[in-house]
């Protein structure tokens, strides 16, 4: 079960991320390293590699205490994005840190890394289909109607074509 007090937060790795993970599974941190398995050609043969998706990211879910003690005790090479106003480390929503690694568990036919610069839509919820229950921003991509979740700043993640009827407006909160 979740911790009420733990977030998600977004730490740059300075391409540590592999070596980054291994220890905090070794200290029992939940943590995400975007990952897809590719294959590649290699010397005339065809090679299943796991690749990283968001290079120089580690997402690390705990507590505000723990998180900083893992740059400052453990000298783990990385440091928290920050929001440039407040400079306090960015934080990301459960339900959309959720949605984002599910989006990433499909092939790369099924969704497309997108650039974090997309004009920001309609908030919308995907009712059918393989995406049913992920939230996002709803985008036009390549002539046709996508879904984005995007961790601000970091990345985002688009699905193939979604069908207008699959899609429902959520409403912005009074």
């Amino acid at each position: 079960m979740n911790n009420p007090t733990n977030y998600w937060y977004v730490a740059i790795t300075y391409r540590k991320e592999r070596v980054i993970k291994q220890e905090l599974d070794k200290i029992n941190i939940k943590n995400f390293v975007p990952f897809r398995e590719v294959v590649k050609e290699r010397n005339g043969k065809k090679v299943k590699l796991s690749e990283l998706v968001i290079p120089g990211y580690v997402f690390i879910y705990t507590d505000p205490k723990t998180s900083m003690n893992l740059t400052r005790k453990l000298g783990f090479s990385m440091r928290y994005l920050k929001e440039p106003r407040s400079y306090q480390p960015v934080t990301i929503p459960e339900k959309q840190m959720n949605d984002f690694m599910f989006l990433l568990t499909f092939p790369e036919e099924q969704t497309t890394l997108v650039p974090c610069n997309l004009k920001r839509g309609d908030k919308v919820r995907i009712v059918k289909g393989d995406f049913a229950g992920v939230e996002g921003e709803l985008i036009r991509m390549k002539g046709h109607k996508r879904v984005v979740v995007r961790l601000d700043g970091v990345a985002a993640v688009a699905t193939t074509y979604i069908p207008a009827s699959y899609l429902e407006v959520i409403q912005p909160e009074s």
